[in-house]
């Protein structure tokens, strides 16, 4: 697992069309923007566990 750091309003990109932006800290909750290609699925992890699941 990679671990980086950001301060609010910083970016990391995952590939040429993935921005990854922090756009909120509050106590234990990080708000976060996702900017990608509409092609490509983006699914919290217990909503994608259930959808695992029922393949």
């Amino acid at each position: 697992m990679l671990v980086l750091s950001r301060k609010a309003e910083e970016s990391m990109y995952i590939g040429d069309d993935i921005k990854i932006t922090v756009l909120d800290i509050r106590g234990g909750q990080v708000r976060i923007g996702i900017t990608a290609p509409q092609d490509v699925k983006i699914h919290r992890e217990e909503v994608y566990n259930r959808i695992s699941s029922e393949d």
